[in-house]
């Protein structure tokens, strides 16, 4: 009870700010003050000044300004200019993570810095960063958002007896999906499409078969798909009777080369769907209706990796690779593709490997055998030569390497910034074409469904990120100039302008009609400003169409806080927008189904979890004393993750020998089961202070 009334003392404060009371909103300080600003994103290149590799000896950009190096870029000289603040950088150069552990043990020396939720929450607990929650009366816009999206509030609470907030969220985007299988489109249509036969003047020998069925052997199973015209949803049927699973088909065949696989292919499309996709065989794939699933993937990389000839002339073709094969921060969406083929949660949460079971409790997939299981499959598919090489002994072979060569037909990764290949290195002219394209059909155990069913789900859903931005103790001191432009930075982030600066950079990169005002589209059921044309001239030829990268290396916009998909979506090529658009109307028909960015919801399964938990600082300490736990399941560049080692390399770990071995080496070796107790405590914490939160809302406190 005790516990309950301190929770409602603080959720009455909290929600006095967030809305239900009102008060005078204030952040006095000195023009001039200075901040000390050690923010940035993952590189030197991307902080709020040019470095060396980006500005040389001088450049000029679409404003007519030339900047050298130590510069502040366009959108931190606007900032500075409509705040009055000045910004000093100070940042390393480094990944959230590092770049806070940097400034941890010299925290007077920087005034805001980058750093993860965990970190910066964790730090807060410690008294090292400012409890945003205490000056939010004096934040209008952020109180405005935050009573906006209660979600939000809860991801990123850090205590919840005093509600208490270290650092300000980062949206890249929010609510909606965020990474994409992505293919050559061109390459299935030429193996799959057309009357008769496949026929190929020469083909490989498909490696001896490792990769056995995921899906059902027998039988009939039935999914929701929306039509080809994508404006209705109707049921398409896979038929196991009338031919059999493919993969099995194609593992009792014996030795088989590259036509012969196509035309088996091609034959269990035509009668397991009874004709439905007729002689355009690559919808099954690439088509609105598509409904593939992991074995058919797998029988469509077989084919790929066996027809080199016909796709590139070449001897060799890879099937699936990483944006960077040779980066482990790209090396982990390789599993987290795996989760989605093989029906696995965890794999891409908001939070660690953390997702919400059915009955609303906490699961970890580092220790579920489920996810092992799958990570076996994926192994399989190294055996087969599936996997490109180069993933596999971490070689440093990129998209853009596979793409302009030849060299690669699938990855798994974000929709603009990889599609833009397309008009950079694939010949259109030619019909060559890399798009997203459906999500997979895999068994999925939702609360309806305790025996599973088979749809589509992805766990790729933008909510809070897991980096953000916290204000340094000690940096700003008794400094109420100091701490009161801090949070003022962080409020005008918030607000509609700071949204567009955020996103856009300052208006010379934005169109102007002739009263000043600005050129607008609509974007999600919003307006939101178009580009300048010089701007769209300078992502090209600066940024080689990476929206990403030509906004924080050249602009300084989307380094944190509200990024506006508005921009990105005006820079992404037509390829890219065409296969984004199917799973957008597939989303909107809900034959995609995804987590929810609420709490309270009929089935706790699909709960996104919150970004951050509100663990104290005696459970931090503990959890920071989990060595191996914290170390080896990384997603940093430099850093190991032992999924991806499985994945490459088999089950090489003393100690993890297979599925069951290595879900309970975690628990029992590592301290999974004690990181799951107090994560799980934090958890049933939030749903509590939830519960109060809702309570008092309504009572209009």
């Amino acid at each position: 009870m005790k516990k309950f009334l301190s929770m409602v003392l603080a959720l009455i404060m909290v929600l006095s700010v967030v809305g239900l009371a009102g008060a005078e909103n204030a952040l006095p300080y000195a023009e001039g003050t200075e901040l000390r600003m050690g923010t940035g994103y993952n590189n030197a290149k991307t902080g709020l000044t040019f470095d060396a590799e980006v500005a040389g000896e001088g450049i000029t950009l679409a404003n007519g300004v030339t900047y050298n190096t130590g510069d502040l870029k366009p959108t931190w000289v606007a900032i500075q200019d409509t705040l009055g603040i000045k910004f000093t950088s100070v940042y390393q150069g480094n990944s959230a993570a590092k770049e806070f552990d940097y400034w941890k043990e010299q925290m007077d020396n920087v005034d805001v810095l980058s750093g993860t939720a965990a970190k910066l929450s964790e730090a807060g607990e410690n008294g090292l960063v400012v409890n945003l929650a205490d000056y939010l009366d004096q934040m209008p816009n952020f109180k405005a958002y935050l009573e906006a999206n209660p979600i939000v509030l809860l991801s990123i609470t850090g205590n919840t007896d005093t509600g208490a907030i270290y650092f300000s969220p980062y949206f890249d985007g929010v609510d909606d999906i965020e990474r994409m299988p992505l293919m050559r489109v061109d390459w299935v249509k030429k193996l799959l499409d057309g009357e008769g036969e496949f026929t190929a003047e020469a083909s490989k020998k498909l490696a001896a078969p490792v990769y056995t069925p995921y899906m059902p052997t027998e039988g009939k199973i039935e999914i929701e798909t929306p039509n080809l015209a994508g404006d209705a949803v109707e049921i398409v049927t896979k038929d196991y009777d009338a031919y059999g699973n493919i993969i099995a088909k194609m593992n009792e065949a014996g030795e088989l080369d590259g036509v012969a696989a196509v035309n088996m292919l091609r034959e269990y499309i035509d009668k397991t769907y009874g004709g439905y996709y007729g002689t355009e065989r690559s919808n099954l794939f690439i088509g609105q209706n598509a409904a593939w699933d992991a074995d058919e993937l797998v029988a469509l990389l077989r084919c790929v990796v066996a027809n080199p000839q016909t796709l590139n002339g070449t001897e060799v073709v890879q099937g699936l690779f990483s944006r960077e094969d040779a980066n482990n921060q790209r090396r982990v969406d390789m599993f987290r593709f795996a989760g989605h083929l093989f029906g696995v949660r965890g794999l891409e949460s908001r939070q660690d490997y953390l997702y919400v079971d059915t009955e609303g409790h906490l699961k970890d997939a580092r220790q579920e055998p489920a996810t092992y299981e799958a990570l076996a499959k994926m192994n399989t598919l190294v055996q087969e030569g599936l996997i490109s090489e180069a993933f596999v002994n971490g070689e440093d072979v990129k998209t853009q390497n596979y793409l302009e060569n030849d060299l690669g037909f699938m990855h798994y990764d974000y929709n603009q910034t990889q599609t833009l290949y397309n008009e950079t290195v694939l010949d259109k002219d030619a019909g060559e074409a890399y798009m997203a394209v459906m999500v997979p059909v895999a068994r999925w155990y939702d609360k309806a469904h305790e025996d599973g069913v088979y749809m589509r789900f992805t766990e790729s859903w933008r909510s809070v990120k897991t980096d953000g931005w916290g204000i340094s103790v000690a940096g700003v001191g008794d400094n109420t100039d100091k701490l009161n432009a801090a949070l003022a930075l962080i409020d005008y982030a918030y607000s509609p302008e700071g949204v567009i600066r955020m996103s856009y950079g300052p208006d010379e990169f934005i169109k102007k009609k002739d009263d000043g005002s600005y050129e607008t589209f609509t974007f999600n059921g919003q307006e939101m400003p178009v580009i300048a044309d010089a701007t769209w001239e300078e992502l090209w030829s600066l940024g080689k169409g990476n929206y990403t990268n030509y906004a924080r290396q050249y602009l300084g916009s989307t380094l944190s806080f509200m990024k506006s998909q508005a921009f990105e979506y005006q820079c992404t090529c037509d390829a890219g927008k065409e296969g984004a658009g199917k799973i957008s109307k597939a989303i909107a028909l809900g034959t995609i189904k995804h987590p929810l960015l609420e709490i309270d919801v009929e089935d706790p399964w699909y709960i996104s979890v919150p970004t951050v938990l509100p663990t104290t600082k005696e459970e931090n300490a503990e959890l920071g004393g989990f060595t191996d736990l914290n170390s080896k399941f990384q997603s940093g560049k430099d850093q190991e993750n032992i999924l991806v080692d499985i994945i490459a390399k088999g089950f090489t770990v003393e100690g993890m020998g297979n599925a069951e071995e290595a879900a309970a080496f975690v628990t029992d070796n590592m301290m999974g089961g004690q990181y799951l107790t107090i994560k799980e405590g934090a958890w049933e914490e939030l749903l509590a202070y939830a519960v109060v939160m809702s309570l008092l809302a309504e009572l209009s406190f």
